[in-house]
């Protein structure tokens, strides 16, 4: 082909491109595109500021599991993993790990390490694990668009993009290295939501079945599953008892039931479950009452209104009956599951401290404060109230979806703060409704403005009068108003990110800009545990540490965050309320060779093991009520380690390892010798020794201490 001719081809494919960008809808459509590009990176990277400032590594305490879970299922297979018996956790009990685990995220990670390996992309496993949470958050911020344009129209989605793109509330569980089960779980929640609306507005089969798969990935990913499974009944009630009810719900639910129902049950931690549990009773009852109902509508069209009420009469008094009798006999077998204590403490918020300590003592299971609110949504707390004004002004069945939803959310994240993710979806659907409503009306009533004084101005051009004067300063100030807050919201955002939720627990910071020092004990520990411990040594800590524990330190541990044991955690924490003769009996029924505890009093590190004693005391206290009570460790009410703390808490296993060879340490000037940095005094016993265990490692900072227990005396 000669040069005249590629140049034409050139020539030819420019004019082309010049006329399609010269439609108004092309114009749309490449913005549009654009627009959701930009907000799609901004979701992936604006979570890599731990990565840029850390290195690439997994974050937090349960991650470390899955991250080890992940491996086994690439290296080995998926029939391996399913039937997995984890020997080196939950010594002696041990785990199995394939009925009591949500493998979405696994899979998830081996599915992408498969396709990249088939790429031929050489990315690590790990970095793999470490990117899949911000690669997810993109896809999130996707479907909120979605969402919204099925909600309304483009522009409340390209805001609901935008909005969930950085919201806090969401950035706190997906940062880069959050190999958590909410990493995926959000995605799949917003997708099975966005599918099901699409279901109620089409009333087809087909999106039923679509938002069935988008269940059984939730389903798959974390058991807040049981929320949508609670949610969709609940909405159903409220349609029919508003008068909405119509054959679309009928199909959409029924496919969803179904369908969601069967494919759900495929997991092995869920199984039956689905069906006998009371945490699903809803799922099952509405299903069932629809099928009554429908079949009530079909014989009242083919039997006259006196054959009809007798039979209804009789059918009422049977269902009844049925229905009554079903329930008995299932509970009486056995066979319907009760609702689990967490299931009570979503309904009653003081459950969990009266009757379960060990989920009252973590942290995100807490009562929600108002700070925490504003700290994670910013000023969507305030625009989302608008967007529930726009949704009664308008109602259509996606709207109604959405209140029932954010309400929901709203009630259970302020009964635990870890349900802010659930409820920062449904934050951002409400504010971009009300911000899009609100600058499209803006825009419309400057746009007429405009109009009507051009209008003026061509009408006064032939007269004597002036035209009529100009007043959009009203408009202008809520456009200016408003993205002054979107401006404001993008920086707190930025902010919050960058400084509280992109610190990895397991590499500590101390001190800022030039004076910044890097903590990196609990790795030291673990390298320390891996390399000079016996293959097959026991570690006894608390919980918290022990998927770290076993997954870097490659160590068989006691317990370990599953927590899925309440006594066998109670026995650890008794060992640790104990003086050290007692917990020397218990470490050596455990088979306890090393014992681990993370110390805070020399480095300022305050989440360490002494703050989280009184929990220990706790659950220990509450399965053996006759050898640990809290009020022996209490000082009139007051929990201190100093000279004013109880003989039984200064003797106790925890204080002597926090705290061993520690009174001869000077941490702070002018302060004597054993002044504690995190408590703020010193410390009431300096003088420790210890009979039982030998001191086998500190690691630099003394935040992770190990001892050695000792072995029995020889008798002979």
């Amino acid at each position: 082909m000669s040069s005249d001719a590629h140049y034409q081809s050139a020539a030819s494919l420019v004019q082309t491109v010049q006329r399609y960008l010269t439609k108004t809808k092309s114009q749309e459509l490449l913005i549009r595109s654009t627009t959701l590009i930009s907000i799609y990176l901004l979701a992936f990277c604006i979570r890599l500021f731990s990565v840029l400032r850390y290195e690439s590594v997994i974050h937090e305490f349960d991650p470390y599991f899955n991250y080890r879970s992940t491996i086994k299922l690439v290296t080995e297979g998926f029939y391996e993993f399913w039937n997995w018996f984890d020997a080196e956790s939950w010594h002696p009990l041990g785990r199995v790990v394939g009925g009591t685990v949500y493998p979405g995220l696994m899979w998830t990670a081996a599915i992408l390490y498969k396709v990249s390996s088939f790429l031929t992309a050489c990315i690590k496993l790990r970095d793999i694990c470490v990117f899949t949470a911000p690669f997810f958050a993109g896809n999130t911020a996707m479907v909120a668009y979605l969402f919204g344009k099925e909600l309304k129209d483009t522009e409340t989605g390209l805001v609901a993009a935008a909005l969930m793109a950085i919201v806090p509330g969401y950035i706190s569980r997906s940062v880069a290295g959050s190999f958590d089960n909410e990493a995926v779980a959000i995605f799949a929640l917003t997708t099975c939501f966005y599918l099901w609306v699409c279901a109620v507005n089409r009333g087809t089969i087909a999106s039923g079945v679509f938002a069935a798969f988008a269940y059984l990935y939730m389903a798959a990913s974390w058991g807040a599953y049981v929320f949508i499974s609670n949610l969709i009944p609940l909405y159903i009630i409220i349609m029919f008892f508003i008068g909405r009810y119509s054959r679309r719900l009928y199909v959409a639910y029924t496919t969803f039931w179904a369908v969601g129902g069967i494919l759900a049950m495929q997991i092995r931690f869920i199984g039956f479950n689905h069906v006998l549990s009371n945490e699903l009773l809803s799922w099952n009852a509405v299903f069932a009452a629809l099928q009554v109902w429908e079949l009530i509508v079909f014989l009242r069209a083919k039997l006259g209104d006196r054959k009809f009420g007798q039979l209804a009469y009789l059918l009422a008094l049977g269902a009844v009956g049925a229905g009554a009798g079903a329930v008995v006999i299932l509970i009486a077998s056995g066979k319907l599951n009760p609702w689990t204590g967490r299931f009570w403490t979503l309904l009653d918020p003081t459950y969990a401290k009266k009757f379960i300590p060990i989920v009252a003592s973590v942290s995100e299971h807490q009562p929600t404060t108002w700070a925490s609110y504003i700290f994670d949504l910013h000023v969507l707390v305030f625009a989302a109230p608008a967007g529930l004004y726009f949704c009664f002004k308008k109602l259509t069945d996606g709207t109604i979806f959405l209140t029932v939803f954010a309400l929901t959310a709203i009630y259970f994240s302020g009964i635990m703060v870890r349900l802010m993710l659930v409820a920062a979806p449904a934050f951002v659907l409400l504010s971009a409704i009300s911000i899009s409503n609100t600058l499209a009306s803006a825009s419309r009533e400057l746009r007429l403005h405009a109009a009507a004084t051009e209008a003026a101005k061509r009408a006064a051009a032939g007269a004597d009068e002036d035209p009529l004067p100009s007043r959009p300063a009203a408009n202008w100030a809520i456009l200016g108003l408003t993205a002054l807050a979107m401006m404001s919201y993008a920086g707190h955002c930025i902010w919050v990110t960058s400084e509280a939720y992109s610190s990895p627990s397991i590499v500590l910071i101390s001190g800022w800009g030039p004076h910044r020092h890097v903590l990196d004990d609990f790795r030291e520990a673990y390298y320390w545990l891996r390399h000079n411990t016996k293959p097959d040594a026991k570690i006894m800590s608390w919980w918290d540490y022990g998927y770290q524990i076993t997954a870097m330190g490659n160590r068989t541990v006691i317990v370990d965050n599953n927590t899925w044991n309440n006594t066998h955690i109670a026995t650890v924490g008794r060992a640790m309320a104990s003086n050290e003769t007692e917990a020397y009996k218990i470490m050596r029924q455990l088979d306890v060779d090393y014992a681990l505890v993370i110390f805070g009093g020399m480095s300022g590190y305050s989440s360490d093991d002494i703050n989280k004693f009184l929990w220990m005391v706790r659950i220990g206290g509450g399965v053996y009520p006759d050898h640990i009570k809290e009020a022996n460790y209490l000082n009139n009410g007051d929990y201190t380690v100093s000279e004013r703390g109880t003989p039984t808490m200064l003797n106790s296993l925890m204080y002597k390892m926090s705290y061993y060879d520690f009174g001869n340490i000077m941490t702070e000037h002018n302060k004597g010798t054993g002044y504690d940095r995190v408590r703020g005094y010193e410390i009431g016993q300096k003088d420790i020794s210890l009979d039982h265990l030998d001191e086998a490692f500190t690691s630099e900072h003394w935040i992770v201490r190990i001892y050695k227990v000792k072995d029995l005396e020889n008798r002979f």
